[in-house]
């Protein structure tokens, strides 16, 4: 439970105005001081995460956010990092005051969970101060923080609202038989993490091992001599070698990377190959925004921020300028670009991801992800997606 990465977690928000206990509730469902709890007004800042795990849920990331009624400069820097969060959760808590009910500010995000599609739960604490009311509602329930009243039910409560799929999304195991021979080729260079593999690698490993594939794991310089003693179903590899790879390997085996793979789980894989195409229409000064979920120290030859942009202006034979965003960072006027260009996404859950191109998307902006583009410029897309029938029958 606690190696299970947060992109995978069960992400539970908790929302309302300031000092109606917010804090004090997700200490209670816990079980610990996860959240600083005082009688001074605004001590919740910046949101507070924590990964744990939570019966009968199992993986959960609980957050902790600022209050909605914040006030100044400051109070509104807070309020809008709250709302950052509302484009992740995958269920809403809203903790309002017994004393004092729903006041505007809580009908106000209630019609953002309802917009959002969000499953929610009204949490009215503080009920030891006054006399319960009978409940209409299946989504809402009185608690007290303090006295520990009614916390095992609203974990029930939350466990019956958990939105996520039935039906598990998978990398790669739906497709690969059990005895199948599969070559994954994993550079390890400076921008590789030192003493592990990177996410990508290690879930696709771990689907493999599953189903009981063969998995040889190789780097790109011992590509050629294995193919010599060993003939695969589907190679895997790393976008960044994905030129080199491609030369090596035989047509007649199955050739993929780990980004596109990792698009395919996020449910943006066919939006991320049509999106692709725009590089075509690039003009000269355009800007490019690039990417990423998550935030890195970022070495000398960069895939992001050096080796992508480079690839880019080789191709397009266009002057173009490049900004970058890293981690929660996502703008939300698009405008001035031409185009995005997305990380693989393996640290963003699935509504995050799929948030962040359905808001390119209405703002007419096309975007599409390092692996789908890197294997475009090399003139290898439809290859790299032939192992996907349903999205490769659409590719022009």
């Amino acid at each position: 439970m606690n190696s299970t990465p947060n992109s995978q977690r069960i992400q539970i928000g908790f929302f309302g105005r300031i000092n109606v206990g917010k804090s004090s509730v997700v200490n209670a469902i816990t079980n610990q001081d996860l959240a600083v709890v005082s009688a001074i007004k605004g001590t919740t800042t910046d949101p507070v995460s924590k990964a744990m795990e939570l019966l009968p849920l199992g993986p959960v990331n609980i957050i902790d956010t600022a209050g909605l009624d914040d006030t100044g400069e400051l109070g509104l820097l807070r309020i809008n990092k709250t709302k950052e969060v509302l484009n992740k959760v995958d269920i809403a808590i809203l903790v309002a005051d017994a004393q004092t009910g729903l006041t505007e500010i809580e009908n106000e995000l209630i019609n953002t969970f309802k917009q959002k599609n969000i499953n929610y739960i009204i949490v009215f604490n503080k009920s030891d101060l006054i006399q319960i009311p009978q409940i209409h509602n299946e989504n809402e329930i009185y608690v007290s923080a303090l006295k520990k009243t009614n916390i095992f039910e609203l974990k029930e409560l939350i466990a019956k609202l958990n939105n996520k799929k039935e039906n598990e999304n998978f990398l790669i195991k739906d497709i690969i038989n059990k005895d199948d021979i599969v070559i994954l080729v994993t550079p390890i260079d400076e921008s590789a993490p030192k003493g592990r593999l990177i996410l990508p690698q290690q879930q696709v490993i771990r689907e493999l091992l599953e189903v009981g594939a063969i998995t040889t794991i190789i780097k790109e310089t011992q590509l050629e001599e294995t193919l010599k003693k060993i003939t695969p179903k589907v190679i895997i590899t790393d976008s960044q070698v994905f030129g080199k790879v491609n030369k090596i390997t035989p047509q007649n085996i199955l050739l993929t990377s780990f980004s596109i793979l990792f698009a395919r789980y996020k449910g943006i894989l066919k939006y991320a190959v049509e999106g692709v195409k725009n590089l075509e229409n690039l003009k000269d000064n355009d800007t490019i925004l690039i990417s990423e979920g998550c935030t890195h120290h970022r070495q000398c030859n960069d895939i992001g921020s050096v080796k992508l942009p480079n690839w880019i202006k080789n191709h397009t034979n266009k002057n173009l300028n490049f900004e970058f965003t890293s981690g929660n960072t996502f703008p939300k006027d698009l405008s001035k670009y031409a185009m995005i260009i997305h990380c693989g996404a393996c640290m963003l859950n699935e509504k995050e991801v799929l948030n962040r191109y359905e808001e390119a998307h209405k703002q007419n902006i096309p975007i599409s992800n390092y692996g789908i583009t890197i294997a475009y410029i090399h003139n290898i897309l439809k290859r790299s997606i032939e192992i996907f029938p349903e999205i490769h029958s659409k590719l022009n």
